[in-house]
Formats: structure tokens, sequence, C-alpha cells
């Protein structure tokens, strides 16, 4: 990815506890504000410290260091909610800012979570996401991975999330 003339390339790190005011607002603000779910979503989607708990969270910088992108990696425990077996990896909550957006930022958070599953020895990633985020599935389709209907679900009455699978 070419980057303004001296300007670093972006590059996906592990977020620290001094971002997590900034992953938690980037978060609610593109699932909520963006209309990509529902209001009541948006204390799970602001609660970073729980989600570092039990996730890898990564994110990339602009060239100024500010959080442009993030997710969460879940290579074990059940905060992956679609993974069925020790072989799955899952990814959460991706998220880019709007003025980054099909820039490839997606991409470079997505590459970087399928490299530290198959590090970790994974054999498949699995994924859900809402109907209506149509361009996270198109990032996904053009990245390798297929729809797995079959694991389709509803966390809650009325949501509805369709599930996508990478094999490793």
């Amino acid at each position: 990815m070419s980057s303004a003339a001296g300007a670093p390339s972006p590059s996906v790190e592990t977020a620290r506890p001094e971002d997590f005011s900034r992953i938690a607002e980037l978060t609610v603000d593109v699932y909520v504000g963006g209309g990509l779910t529902n209001p009541g979503y948006a204390v799970e989607l602001a609660d970073v410290a729980s989600r570092a708990e039990r996730a890898e969270l990564l994110v990339v910088r602009d060239g100024d260091g500010r959080v442009v992108g993030s997710v969460a990696l879940v290579l074990d425990g059940d905060f992956g909610e679609v993974t069925e077996s020790d072989d799955e990896a899952a990814f959460r909550m991706l998220v880019v800012d709007p003025v980054r957006q099909g820039r490839g930022t997606g991409e470079l958070l997505v590459a970087a979570c399928l490299e530290r599953a198959r590090a970790a020895g994974k054999r498949r990633m699995v994924l859900s996401t809402g109907p209506t985020m149509t361009a996270a599935h198109r990032l996904y389709e053009r990245m390798g991975f297929t729809r797995l209907p079959e694991r389709d679900w509803s966390p809650v009455p009325g949501v509805d999330l369709q599930v996508y699978v990478l094999e490793l």
C-alpha cells in the first residue's frame, strides 16, 4: 500500500490501553452512527477493556499515530461466538475510520488476523456479519471468504447474522 512521500506505510500492531477510548469511539461511531447495528449494542461496542481481555485487539495507525482501524482477533475462548472447535479462529468488530474506508485499512487488519491465526495453528477463520454490512461482505469475498449459511445465527431476536469462512 502506498503512502504520502516520506510517511510510513500503515501497519498493524497490538492495541495499547491508551488506544481503548479511541477504539470505543470509532467502533460506536461506525457501527451505531453508520446504521449498521442498533443503539442497544453501543455499550458492548464501547467496552474495549473487556474485549481486550477476551481477544487480541489489533489497530492500524495513520501517519500521526492516530488509530484509524481496529479488530478483535479471537484465537481461543467463546468471544468469537461462531467458533465451533479449537482449530477455528474468529474476528469481530472490524472497524475503519470512515475517512480511511476504501484505502486498504480493513484488508490490512483482516490479513493480519489470518496471518496470526495461521501462526497459532488454526485451520479456518470464521466470522459473523450483519446483512447490511455490504462493504465488509465485498472485502471478505475479495479475500477468499465464502458464506457458511448453515452457521448463520441470531444473538438476539430480530438480529440475524451471516457467517463467512476461510480455510487457512
